[in-house]
């Protein structure tokens, strides 16, 4: 039989102390009946010798702590699971909120999970087709990874996360692919445009949202990334679906979290967060991955703004560690009207090369990828040589791998938020900017892929400008000495 306490000894902030308790259960849900009736809920935090500190979702303002009594439930917080929350939007705790029918659970589940044995953990190895070319094409994502987007302050990563969401699809499968969408501390604007967006694009007909707004409890945005994780594992080892899940912004998850260690006088750590940050990080980001013996799997797209852009930040920096990668999001290229800006060079996913190759993507993938990488590099180099010492002292070759790296943010990364397409698409438009470096700096392909791939008439085009290259490096540096030799003779 549950038990009622009248012993309430202090409230400060969402926190209250409860003393002379028996047989409470850290993360343990209670029931707390003010005096004019109104009940709330919280969540046990801390579990002592008679004590109990525990954090209310509605706040503690209004309590009386003599008249108001707590029940503790015996039972963690819990999300009814079904196949048909798909097509449905819920709060952070797991609440519908779309004025649809009452859903009917299959089972509950505690949504803080169970640790996975490692040993039954698969290797990712599968492609995932996002539709945006720098991400398909150089940063491969792969199912059962964990690939967090590193965004700033004011960057687009909002409208980049519901085109993943609408365009993601496993190519040449017919298994079944689902959305898990998590929201934390966003504006009702923002909320108004996620649910719009998926409404009219037809992707929430395959998706789940989970949507926490920036005046709802702290507490209920540390429970949103478990609920969406706790349905997407559902559907993933029990329904056999590929589900991708987008956790938008970590950075608000993380501030709420340094909210409740401060309310709790915990000892800070590094910027005022506390010293199990990467612990409770980890926590989310490793219930990503797939299971051997079973079908589905569950893939991982945090998002979190860097504070100031500084990707030393506790939360960029924490999560590098735990994730294969990251796409970094450019100022510089959103200044310049470059869409979706994704900064090529320091992004990077460490399980590309996992899934792609022949019978994945295609056998030119990889190949391409290198050349890509180092073309748009020394491009970068050469502009910046530019800037400093005029084009005048660049080499033929240097202009044009200059030109190559303009033509690549303007033709490969500026793609635009509906543009959907295929990898066959990006990696054609790859071997077309190829075109136009020198046959002889592709030195990262080999050339039975080059005859292949590259366009016929192109290698034409190239064979013609390498001569000509060749006669007018020749008239500048030897043609004097030709003539002299000549001369002599």
């Amino acid at each position: 039989m549950l038990k009622e306490y009248k012993t309430i000894r202090e409230a400060a902030g969402p926190l209250i102390l409860v003393t002379e308790v028996e047989g409470v259960k850290y993360e343990e849900l209670i029931d707390i009946r003010l005096q004019n009736g109104e009940i709330r809920h919280g969540k046990v935090l801390e579990v002592g010798d008679g004590y109990a500190l525990a954090q209310i979702f509605e706040g503690t303002t209004g309590i009386n702590l003599k008249e108001s009594s707590v029940r503790f439930t015996g039972k963690p917080q819990e999300l009814g699971v079904t196949e048909n929350m798909i097509g449905r939007i819920f709060d952070g705790m797991g609440r519908p909120i779309d004025k649809g029918p009452k859903l009917i659970a299959e089972e509950y589940r505690d949504v803080n999970g169970l640790p996975i044995n490692p040993y039954a953990r698969d290797y990712p190895a599968e492609f995932i087709q996002t539709g945006i070319s720098v991400i398909d094409g150089l940063n491969t994502l792969v199912r059962g990874q964990k690939l967090p987007i590193f965004s700033g302050s004011g960057l687009p990563h909002n409208k980049l996360a519901t085109q993943i969401a609408r365009q993601a699809k496993v190519p040449g499968s017919d298994e079944r692919f689902a959305v898990v969408f998590a929201a934390m501390g966003i504006t009702f604007e923002e909320s108004e445009f996620f649910m719009q967006d998926f409404r009219e694009s037809g992707a929430l007909d395959r998706a789940v949202l989970f949507i926490n707004l920036a005046d709802d409890p702290s507490i209920e945005r540390i429970s949103t990334p478990r609920a969406a994780l706790t349905c997407a594992e559902y559907l993933a080892f029990e329904k056999d679906m590929h589900v991708l899940v987008i956790l938008t912004d970590m950075t608000n998850y993380a501030d709420a979290l340094r909210e409740v260690s401060a309310a709790r006088k915990e000892v800070p750590g590094r910027r005022g967060y506390p010293g199990y940050l990467y612990t409770d990080l980890s926590q989310i980001y490793e219930r990503a991955g797939r299971l051997k013996g079973h079908k589905g799997s569950i893939t991982q797209i945090p998002i979190l703004t860097m504070p100031e852009d500084d990707i030393t930040h506790p939360i960029p920096d924490l999560t590098g560690y735990i994730t294969e990668g990251q796409i970094i999001l450019s100022r510089e290229l959103d200044n310049r009207g470059i869409t979706p800006p994704i900064n090529v060079l320091p992004s990077l996913s460490r399980l590309k090369d996992k899934g792609i190759g022949e019978g994945k993507t295609r056998k030119d993938h990889a190949a391409t990828m290198n050349q890509i990488y180092a073309g748009v590099s020394r491009g970068r180099d050469a502009s910046e040589l530019a800037t400093i010492l005029g084009e005048t002292a660049l080499s033929e070759a240097d202009k044009a791998f200059a030109k190559f790296s303009d033509e690549f943010d303007r033709r490969y990364v500026n793609q635009g938020y509906q543009t959907d397409r295929t990898i066959t698409e990006t990696l054609d438009l790859g071997w077309d900017l190829l075109t136009i470096l020198p046959r002889n700096e592709l030195n990262r392909i080999r050339d039975s892929l080059v005859e292949e791939f590259m366009p016929k008439a192109d290698q034409a085009a190239q064979v013609t400008t390498d001569e000509d290259a060749t006669a007018t490096e020749l008239s500048k540096s030897d043609q004097a000495l030709v003539d002299l030799v000549k001369g002599d003779i």
